[in-house]
């Protein structure tokens, strides 16, 4: 039941973020470098899945490491790096296979990625040293 309070604590902090970003602080930069690309309306089932996924990611890989070693600064170095990896991951596949993909949402890309990623990683290192797991 922990895990699950941890999750859903870590998801909450996740979705307030990153929503924050992609609907107000950057969609106009997406709209413009994207646009074309982008769907009139989200696909919610995939979108979750996405965000299940990487949240138990950022647990497996990043916080569960950090609240054994009781590291907060090992948690965001590891978050830091999951963040740069999986969204390197998509961004330069995008690049590598999409005519004229742009090269500077791969940039701003890799650096929302990474920097969200550590800190959700945080608070997820928080959440978890409040439940007493670390």
């Amino acid at each position: 039941m922990t895990s699950l309070k941890l999750f859903g604590l870590t998801a909450a902090v996740f979705f307030a973020i990153d929503l924050v970003w992609l609907g107000v602080v950057a969609q106009a930069f997406y709209q413009r470098h994207l646009g074309h690309l982008l769907r009139p309306d989200v696909l919610w089932v995939p979108a979750l899945v996405f965000y299940t996924l990487y949240i138990v990611g950022i647990l497996v890989f990043a916080v569960l490491p950090g609240l054994d070693s009781g590291s907060l600064g090992r948690t965001v170095a590891l978050g830091a790096f999951l963040g740069l990896f999986a969204y390197a991951t998509f961004d330069l596949t995008c690049m590598a296979l999409f005519r004229d993909f742009p090269g500077i949402v791969v940039a701003v890309d890799l650096a929302w990625g990474t920097a969200l990623t550590a800190v959700v990683a945080a608070a997820g290192f928080g959440f978890g040293r409040w439940l007493g797991l670390g």
